[in-house]
C-alpha cells in the first residue's frame, strides 16, 4: 500500500465509507476517556482522527509523526472552520513513524513566542500554517511573474553572484579570492550592470528572479540578502515600460489574492509627493496633507523667522485627548529628523490655543484656522527648519497618525507611480554629489543642459512604484551614451582611474551600439509582505536574518578557522 492515499486537507463527505491511509504530525491530542481525538496535520490541512483503542496511542504526543489507517466517517459535530470539518477518520491502525521533543512553542498560527526563538527554531516556525501560507503566496507571485513575462517574449537569464565591487548606494559584501590573494569579489547589490550588458548584447527583453546583497542597517522591511523580480527592455519608452510593469502587477494581484488593480496607475511627481505627503513613498489611502505656512515666517523667535521652510498638518478631533506626555512622545519623531519639537496648536471652543499663539495677531490666527480648515477639537502640528527636515518629519508624523488613528482603509490597496526624481543629491557638509537612484539613470533630455552648470537642476527618467506606502519597484531609463555616462561619473567625483577600475568594462561596452533601454525591479520580499498583510518582512522569507543581520538558527556570521584565513592571506586585526 502507498504511504498515504490522501493528504490531510483533501477528504470530504463524498469520501465517506472509503478506507484511507493518512500520515502527518500530531497537532493536538484530546483524550475523552473511551475516545481519543487527534488532529493530524500536514502542509495541506488538518483531519480529525478518532481512536477507540487508547492503548495504541497512549505514548503519542504533539508533533509526533504517525500513520493512520481507517475509514472515513461523517462527523456528528462538524467543524465548519476546517475544509475537512464534516468528516473524521475512524482509525483501525495507528503506526508511530517518528517521535519528537517538546517544541519550544506551540505549532499554531497564534503564538506568543519571541521572534528570536522563532528564528532559532525556524524549521518549527515554518510548520505553522500561517508561515506556510506566506511561502505559498511567495511562490505564486514567482509563478505569475514567469507566466506573464514568458508570454511577452522575455528571456530569463542568470547573472553572476561573484562580481566586481562597484558603488551603487550601499556597502558591498566582499568575498576574498584564494587564488588571487588580496583581491575580492563582491556580492551584487543588484544585477544592474549585467542586465544592461544583456541589452547591449541584443536580448531586448530580460528578466530574472535575482538574489541581491547589501551591507546596510536593517529594519522591518529590509534584509541583507533579498530577492528582486528584475526586468529590462530595449527600444521602449517610459510609457511602454509602465504598461508592461503595470500589467505584471495587475496579474500578480489577481492571481494571488484575487484583487483587481485598476490601470493605468496615477503618477505623482517626486516634488509633489514630498511637498504634499512628506515622503517619496506616500500611502495615499488617507488624507492628512502637509500645508505650507510660509506666511508665518514674520512671527515668533528669530530662529523661527529664518527657517527655510514652515509647514503643518492638521489632525482631526484629537486635541482634547492629546496630553503633554503624548506631545513629548511625538517630539521623539521630530528629533529623528533634526527638528527640536513640533509647535502644537489646539482649536478648542472656537479658539486657537498653545504657547506659540502669543506670537500671532488675530488676523494671523484666523488665517491659520481657515488655511488648515481647523474645526473643534482639531490639533495643528507645525515644523520649521530646512525643507528636507520639515517635510520628512511631518511625513513621519503623518504615517504615525494614519496607523494610530486607523485612518487607512486596509481593504483597499493603493498603487501609484512616483516619477521625475532629482538625479543627484548634494551633501551639505562636503558638497559631494551622490545619485538619487543609481549612477546609470538617464537624465531627462530637457535637463541635459544643466549637467555642466547646475547638476541639482537635473531630474532623472526614473520612477518608483509605491504600494500602500511601500516602495515596491524601482526603475529608470538607462544611460546609453558613453559620453553622458562618463560625465555622470565625473560629477559623482570619480577620477579616470576609478572610472576605469570600477566601470571600464561597462564604459567600453557602451561604445558598441548600445540600444536605448530601461526597466525596473520589484522587491519580491516586500511585495509578498504587502500581499500577505504582514508588516514584518522576515515573515515571508524562509530563513531570514534578525535585525542584527545574524541568523539565530545557524549562528552566522561566525569566526572561521585560522587555516581558512591563512589560505586567503587574511589577518584579522580587531576581533570583536
Amino acid at each position: 500500500m502507498k504511504s498515504r492515499t490522501h493528504n490531510n486537507g483533501e477528504l470530504r463527505l463524498s469520501d465517506v465509507g472509503k478506507n484511507v491511509t493518512l500520515i502527518g504530525w500530531v497537532s493536538k491530542k484530546r483524550n475523552l476517556g473511551s475516545l481519543v481525538f487527534i488532529d493530524l496535520r500536514d502542509r495541506y490541512g488538518y483531519t480529525q482522527i478518532l481512536v477507540k483503542d487508547d492503548e495504541c496511542i497512549k505514548n503519542i504526543k504533539n508533533e509526533y509523526i504517525i500513520k493512520v489507517d481507517g475509514i472515513v466517517s461523517k462527523r456528528e459535530n462538524p467543524n465548519h472552520n476546517l475544509k475537512t470539518g464534516e468528516i473524521e477518520i475512524i482509525a483501525s491502525k495507528v503506526e508511530l513513524i517518528n517521535s519528537a521533543k517538546l517544541p519550544p512553542f506551540l505549532i499554531q498560527d497564534n503564538t506568543d513566542a519571541l521572534e528570536e526563538t522563532r528564528l532559532k527554531y525556524r524549521y518549527l516556525d515554518l510548520r505553522r500554517p500561517i508561515m506556510q501560507k506566506y511561502l505559498f503566496l511567495r511562490s505564486k507571485i514567482c509563478k505569475s511573474a514567469r507566466e506573464y513575462l514568458d508570454n511577452l517574449d522575455f528571456i530569463e537569464v542568470e547573472t553572476p553572484i561573484l562580481t566586481l565591487s562597484s558603488p551603487e548606494g550601499a556597502r558591498d559584501y566582499l568575498v576574498p579570492s584564494r587564488v588571487k590573494k588580496g583581491s575580492f569579489y563582491a556580492l551584487p547589490q543588484s544585477p544592474q550592470l549585467f542586465k544592461q550588458l544583456l541589452m547591449v548584447a541584443g536580448l531586448e527583453r530580460y528578466y530574472q528572479i535575482a538574489r541581491c546583497f547589501r551591507d546596510e542597517d536593517l529594519r522591518a522591511d529590509r534584509q541583507p540578502d533579498f530577492t528582486q523580480i528584475d526586468i529590462e527592455t530595449s527600444f521602449l519608452d517610459q510609457d511602454e515600460i509602465f504598461e508592461i510593469l503595470e500589467g505584471l502587477i495587475k496579474k500578480i494581484f489577481k492571481d494571488t489574492i484575487n484583487y483587481d488593480v485598476e490601470t493605468p496607475l496615477r503618477r505623482i511627481p517626486y516634488v509633489e509627493a514630498i511637498d504634499k505627503y512628506g515622503s517619496d513613498k506616500p500611502d495615499t489611502r488617507f488624507e492628512l496633507y502637509l500645508v505650507d505656512l510660509k506666511e508665518l515666517n514674520k512671527f515668533g523667535p528669530e530662529a523661527f523667522q529664518k527657517s527655510e521652510s514652515i509647514k503643518g498638518i492638521c489632525v482631526k478631533n484629537i486635541a482634547n485627548s492629546m496630553s503633554r506626555k503624548n506631545l513629548d512622545n511625538l517630539n521623539l519623531i521630530a528629533n529623528k529628523f533634526n527638528i527640536k519639537s513640533y509647535i502644537a496648536l489646539k482649536y478648542i471652543n472656537n479658539n486657537l490655543e498653545g504657547s506659540f499663539v502669543k506670537f500671532f495677531d488675530e488676523e494671523t490666527k484666523s488665517l491659520i484656522i481657515k488655511k488648515m480648515n481647523m474645526q473643534e477639537n482639531d490639533i495643528l502640528f507645525i515644523a520649521n527648519g530646512s525643507y528636507k527636515n520639515v517635510t520628512s518629519s511631518l511625513g513621519a508624523l503623518r504615517s504615525h497618525f494614519g496607523k494610530e488613528l486607523k485612518l487607512i482603509d486596509e481593504s483597499h490597496h493603493d498603487l501609484l507611480w512616483i516619477v521625475d526624481f532629482p538625479l543627484f543629491q548634494k551633501d551639505s557638509e562636503t558638497g559631494a554629489y551622490s545619485s538619487e537612484h543609481h549612477p546609470f539613470t538617464r537624465p531627462r533630455d530637457c535637463d541635459l543642459k544643466y549637467l555642466d552648470t547646475d547638476p541639482l537642476k537635473v531630474y532623472g527618467s526614473c520612477y518608483d512604484m509605491v504600494i500602500d506606502g511601500y516602495e515596491t519597484l524601482s526603475g529608470s531609463l538607462r544611460i546609453y551614451d558613453q559620453k553622458i555616462q562618463h560625465r555622470i561619473f565625473e560629477i559623482l567625483g570619480l577620477d579616470e582611474k576609478q572610472i576605469k577600475d570600477k566601470f571600464g568594462y561597462f564604459i567600453d561596452a557602451l561604445q558598441y551600439g548600445t540600444p536605448p533601454h530601461g526597466g525596473g525591479a520589484f522587491g519580491l520580499d516586500r511585495l509578498t509582505m504587502i500581499l500577505s498583510n504582514t508588516e514584518n518582512i522576515r515573515d515571508v522569507i524562509a530563513f531570514p536574518k534578525n535585525l542584527a543581520a545574524t541568523c539565530p538558527m545557524t549562528n552566522a556570521p561566525m569566526p572561521v578557522d585560522q587555516s581558512q584565513l591563512d589560505d586567503l592571506g587574511i589577518d584579522i586585526k580587531n576581533k570583536g
